[in-house]
């Protein structure tokens, strides 16, 4: 199987591929406000500067490998982590020029960009088509781009609360107050609605093992949204694909419930001998709509990356053997190599061309003399 990954930003590199050329469409785009994916150029100022302001001071961490807390000291490189300008160079007045989605100042430019970044995934997805979407949420707060939550909070440090940094008087427009959740995935899906897109379908991925957090006045979160959105009404869906194992009490009572014929009173003429049976292994159920995944962290990758136990489910169902899936904020790769494994082609698109060779890199080594990549500049 291939996988063909365009190089450049997704509004303009989607622009490439022709009407109804994709079965299905499963990705993840970056959260608002907080991650900065190094794409960013600078206009005038001193060519030298780093573009970096005050160092961010943290000593210790609560984060372990496992997932566990441990309170373990920080390295010295993340003890102090310089915050990057946001707009304006402090020190040498360069302008920051970045079009990467993420950076936007308020949730509504963000949603806004969502909208127009999947107008032009629906024209490349068949009518018969899905798209998977999964979408991650933060807090409010209007401090500066990179401040105590959204430096090496946001890149898998310390997660005292998944900060976006919203300036006050954008803040103050859009009715966010400190420590507001910005209800990122609600707002982005009922955007997509008005748009024109079905919403088929609400999952929520648990996380059995989410980050720790130090925060006392909310909960820990451990979801993520994952929605299910469509061109019609009636689409490509193999729910026997994705069935899962049937969850009876063990047991005297494992056993499946019997019902009466129709127009009989219940528990007259029931084929007791037929259907009143130990529930064994194989038996199976549709789907729920709580996925419980861990995370799966990649060591290649500076940033989350997609479980490809989360994927799977979402191509299996979403796409026939042999079709294509696009991810059009390919990162890593996973959602290819997912469907790679599956014999399924994709095409990613990449704003950084770094991800890009870590995703061409990872793809190799899964296939090995069997992978057809290619990447393609804009």
């Amino acid at each position: 199987m291939s996988t063909r990954i365009l190089l450049g930003d997704c509004r303009a590199t989607l622009r490439s591929l022709p009407d109804n050329s994709v079965h299905c469409v499963v990705t993840s785009p970056p959260y608002f406000g907080l991650r900065d994916y190094g794409t960013a150029t600078w206009d005038g100022g001193d060519p030298l500067c780093d573009h970096r302001g005050d160092a961010q001071q943290s000593h210790s961490s609560t984060l372990a490998g496992n997932g566990h807390g441990t309170g373990k000291p920080l390295s010295s490189h993340l003890q102090s982590m310089a915050r990057p300008f946001r707009m304006t160079c402090g020190k040498c007045g360069a302008n920051r020029v970045d079009n990467q989605i993420g950076l936007e100042p308020t949730p509504a430019e963000f949603v806004a960009d969502m909208v127009d970044v999947f107008r032009e995934v629906r024209r490349v997805l068949r009518k018969d088509g899905t798209l998977w979407l999964n979408l991650g949420d933060s807090y409010c707060n209007d401090g500066k781009w990179g401040g105590r939550s959204g430096g090496p909070n946001a890149r898998g440090g310390l997660d005292r609360e998944r900060i976006a940094l919203v300036p006050r008087h954008r803040r103050a427009r859009s009715g966010l107050k400190p420590k507001d959740r910005l209800m990122i995935p609600a707002r982005t899906a009922i955007a997509l609605q008005d748009d024109g897109w079905w919403l088929r379908d609400e999952i929520v991925w648990h996380k059995p093992c989410p980050m720790p957090s130090s925060v006392k006045d909310r909960t820990t979160p451990a979801h993520e949204m994952l929605y299910l959105l469509t061109k019609r009404a009636r689409y490509h869906y193999d729910h026997e694909a994705i069935r899962e194992p049937a969850a009876w009490p063990e047991g005297p009572g494992n056993v499946k419930p019997t019902r009466s014929p129709p127009g009989e009173r219940e528990g007259e003429n029931a084929n007791v001998r037929g259907s009143l049976h130990t529930i064994g292994p194989r038996e199976t159920r549709q789907k729920r709509s709580v996925w419980t995944v861990p995370p799966s962290p990649f060591k290649e990758a500076h940033f989350a990356t997609f479980p490809p136990a989360l994927v799977e489910p979402c191509i299996l169902a979403g796409c026939p053997e042999g079709g294509t899936v696009l991810d059009p904020f390919g990162g890593a790769g996973t959602t290819a190599l997912v469907a790679n494994r599956l014999r399924r082609d994709a095409i990613l698109c990449e704003l950084n061309p770094e991800y890009a060779r870590i995703a061409t890199r990872r793809l190799e080594a899964d296939a090995g003399l069997f992978a057809q990549v290619s990447a393609e500049a804009a």
